[in-house]
Formats: structure tokens, sequence, C-alpha cells
């Protein structure tokens, strides 16, 4: 067995002949613990609201979706387009144009992004899922085009989930001169009908801000007949997700890009990871200085055994081994209040997702959960793990050697 590390272990669960050292100690076990308890606990709730946007956000993306790397448009007849739509692995393909338009209702009006869609959409999406109201997924019957809005939309134009009147959507002219004499020549004024339902995500970014329509009406709204904005993919079950994205990135060449649906929210999730960070880095600095309580417990621990060191001299030690006794009382502490830090941020990951004990709310409904979400990620224990040891064995380096010095000649 490894001579410091015996003597260490002895020193660390013996009774020491001062008790505010076994004090000291114990408390140092615990800033540790409760240090990493609180990083366990902090990553895990981002985790878990990282993972409750993202559940929204896949009810209405595409898993895959392509853009013109210059310009808002391309063609949808555009040979490389083309070529990705017949990709054995693409189970659906849908043409997407959107852009933004006023919309007008009674004597109400706002800017919304009006997005056309394929029929298909539904399968490419979970859209189904979310939509609101006695009607169903329809984008057009006849030469009458349904319009869908988010559920935010609808709240501040009225419209309910089934609106009677028509709800007008005006789009500034692409070519010729305004008219002074009659600004409204300016803009193309077309109408869209209620299908009867509403979506809802849950998110502002969408619910108030754009409304569902066909793809048709957006073409001829903006007057962009044979164009597209994007072209969203949905992948057969079972194939290769990143394969088949390289592929797609590949045949597009520098002309378009290929997005998941994290990148397609790049803004949303680049913030959480940035808060996810700065939590990280402060929990960290709260850890540093709980390793201080190991430093006087260390301090402590020296002088008490002063004694146990001469005897250690006589029996052959080292003035290096008995150096290393004190370093592995010091990394002792930090492993063992890394891992009871960890056993406890774990079981209280479990019981909130169990039992929801940290609510967001006094009463149900007024958020979107109730209680604060959980997800325990195994990489975030590990680098928790790893940091408490790192942060634990460097902060005791530098104070043992300088003791070591003074104390024990």
């Amino acid at each position: 067995m490894n001579f410091p590390f015996y003597i260490a272990r002895r020193y660390l669960f013996s009774k020491k002949s001062t008790h505010a050292i076994n004090i000291i100690s114990g408390i140092s076990v615990a800033g540790v613990a409760v240090a990493t308890m609180a990083l366990v606990v902090t990553l895990s709730v981002f985790n878990g609201f990282h993972d409750l946007v993202a559940s929204f956000f896949t009810q209405m993306d595409p898993q895959l979706k392509v853009l013109p790397v210059r310009g808002k448009t391309a063609a949808a007849d555009d040979p490389l387009l083309v070529k990705m739509r017949q990709l054995p692995e693409i189970d659906v393909a849908t043409d997407a144009l959107e852009d933004q338009a006023l919309a007008v209702y009674g004597d109400r009006q706002m800017m919304v992004k009006v997005k056309g869609v394929d029929d298909n959409f539904d399968r490419l999406t979970h859209i189904r899922e979310i939509l609101e109201g006695d009607g169903e997924f329809d984008l057009h019957a006849a030469d009458i085009d349904y319009g869908i809005p988010g559920l935010g939309i609808a709240y501040q134009l009225g419209l309910g989930y089934t609106y009677t009147e028509p709800l007008k959507i005006f789009a500034p002219r692409r070519q010729g001169q305004v008219n002074v004499a009659n600004p409204m020549d300016g803009f193309v004024e077309d109408e869209l009908f209620s299908p009867g339902v509403v979506f809802c995500m849950k998110q502002g970014k969408y619910d108030k801000h754009y409304i569902l329509t066909s793809i048709a009406f957006t073409r001829r709204l903006f007057d962009q007949e044979g164009r597209l904005s994007s072209l969203e993919l949905r992948l057969k079950p079972g194939s290769d997700f990143e394969r088949v994205k390289s592929e797609l990135q590949q045949i597009g060449g520098d002309r378009f890009r290929v997005l998941d649906r994290y990148e397609q929210q790049d803004d949303t999730f680049r913030i959480m990871k940035v808060e996810k960070l700065l939590a990280y880095i402060f929990l960290t600095f709260i850890l540093v200085i709980a390793c201080f309580n190991i430093i006087g417990s260390l301090s402590m621990l020296i002088i008490d055994k002063r004694d146990d060191v001469v005897t250690l001299r006589n029996l052959g030690a080292s003035d290096r081994q008995i150096t290393r006794v004190f370093l592995f009382e010091g990394r002792m502490i930090s492993a063992i209040g890394a891992v009871v830090g960890i056993a406890v941020g774990l079981l209280l990951c479990w019981l909130q997702q169990v039992y929801g004990l940290v609510r967001l709310g006094a009463s149900e409904g007024n958020f979107v959960v109730n209680a604060y979400p959980v997800s325990v990620h195994p990489t975030d224990v590990l680098l928790i793990f790893l940091t408490v040891i790192a942060v634990g064995f460097v902060s005791v380096w530098y104070p043992v050697r300088y003791f070591s010095r003074r104390l024990l000649r």
C-alpha cells in the first residue's frame, strides 16, 4: 500500500487530539459537497430548460432546413434542390416561402410573418399536435386559402379559433412606383379564411408572429412565383442523420446551407449555452472559496501532528513523503466532498423529476410546466467531478508545501 496514502487515511478518519480539527475537517467536506451539489442541480436545471425549449421547437421545425446562402429566395426547380429531394433517405420534402406582411382584421392590425408551405407540412412536422379549435389542418380548398395564426396573433387581432370575416393581408409590391395620390396601390392585398384552428407552441417567437397558409398564397402575395425561401426535409426512420446532412451540404456546396433543428434556433440555444457557462464559472468560484476550509483544516492538522512527523522521520520517511501525506489528506477531503455532493445532487434531481418539489408558480397552469424541469447529463456529472478534483488538488498543493516547510522543520 502507498505509505503516504495509508497515513493520510488514518489521519482523516482518526480522532485528533484537538476536537476542533475533526469539526473543521467535517466542515471542509460539507463545503465542497454543497458546492458540488449546487453545480449538479444548477447545470441539470439548465439542461432541463434546454430540452424543454427544444421539444417545443421540434413541433414546427423540420429535421433539416436548406437555405440559400445569398439572397432570401431561390428557384424551386434549382437542379441542386431537385437532387436533394431525390436522395433515397428523404421521406418528406416541403417547399416553404415566408416574409413579413401586415395583417388587418376589423380595426386591428399588426405585422406578421406569413409562411406558406406545401400540403404535406403535417407529415413534415408535428403541427397537428399543437392545433387548438374545432377545425382541421387545411391550407386551402378550391380557390379559398386558409390561414392558421398563432395563438398570440389570434389574441391581438381578436380572431378567436374561428374568425368569421376574412383576414386581410397586405404586402409591398416588388415592382413599380408608389402612387402618392393612392398609397394603397403600392401594396398587394389578399385574404385568408379561417379553417377553425390556431396553433399554440407556447413560444412567443412563433405564436405571436407566424401565420401558416398555402405556398401558392405566399407566392402570389409576395410576387415570388416558382421561388422558395427554404426547402424543409424529413428523413426516413433509421437514416444516418449526420451522414445525410453532410451529403446534403456537399450537394449544396457554397450556394446552400443545411441546418438541423438546433442550428435553426442557434440564437436561442447560444444564449442558453452562455448562461449555463456563466453559472458553471460562478459556482466553480464558490467551490474555490469552499476549498479554503480545506487549507485551514490541513494547517491545523500539520500543527497537531508535529510529533508524529518526528516519529515518521526516525522511521526513515523523507520530507517528500511527509509532505505527500498532507497532500493526500487534502485531496481525500476534496474527493469525498465531490462524491457526496454528486450523490446528493443526483438525489435532488431525481426527487424534482418525480415529485416536482420546486414549482414555478403558486397555481397550476401559470407556466408551460408546473415545476422546474431537470435533465441530468452524464457528461456534466463527469465534468463536475473532474472540476472539483482539479480545484481541490490545486488549492492544497501550495499551502501544504508552504506549511510543511515552515512548521515541520
